[in-house]
């Protein structure tokens, strides 16, 4: 078994649930992170604001089968591709893998823009601070508020 962490995101639809139904169909979690409400970065402008998990799991899977598993979590949540960074129903990445390390041009793990991104360090700082590192907080940009545990819809 290898640990794998995964960020999740949404700003399409119904967020909460989205998130909710992927967490849910993953099989080996074993923690989630809290969400977090954050800008979007890149793509076009007038974009609603993402909420933002990251999901630590146990997996036997490779890293290719995984990546196929995160492909039919976006599928399943309706996600269509149509402009990169748009907005979107479910994006699902592959951000840090227990001992590996690939550099292909359809996978890359760990993510090769994990640390620069407030979004994904700040969640993933929750769960994994061994992966995060002590001054994550130091090279990460972005903004990002906390919101709360997923199991719990803020009004």
């Amino acid at each position: 078994m290898a640990r794998a962490l995964l960020g999740l995101g949404s700003n399409m639809g119904d967020s909460w649930a989205i998130l909710r139904e992927a967490v849910g169909s993953l099989t080996g979690v074993v923690a989630v992170s809290p969400v977090y409400r954050t800008d979007p970065v890149g793509g076009p402008g007038g974009q609603e604001p993402y909420l933002n998990i990251v999901v630590e799991i146990d997996t036997d899977l490779s890293a290719r089968e995984l990546l196929g598993v995160c492909h039919r979590l976006e599928s399943a949540a309706d996600r269509v591709r149509t402009v990169r960074w748009g907005p979107r129903t479910l994006d699902v990445d592959i951000e840090w893998m227990e001992g590996v390390e690939i550099d292909e041009p359809d996978l890359q793990v760990p993510h090769p823009r994990m640390r620069q991104r407030r979004f994904v360090m700040a969640p993933l700082a929750d769960l994994a601070p061994d992966v995060a590192g002590p001054d994550w907080a130091d090279r990460a940009e972005g903004r990002v508020e906390l919101v709360g545990p997923l199991d719990s819809r803020p009004v």
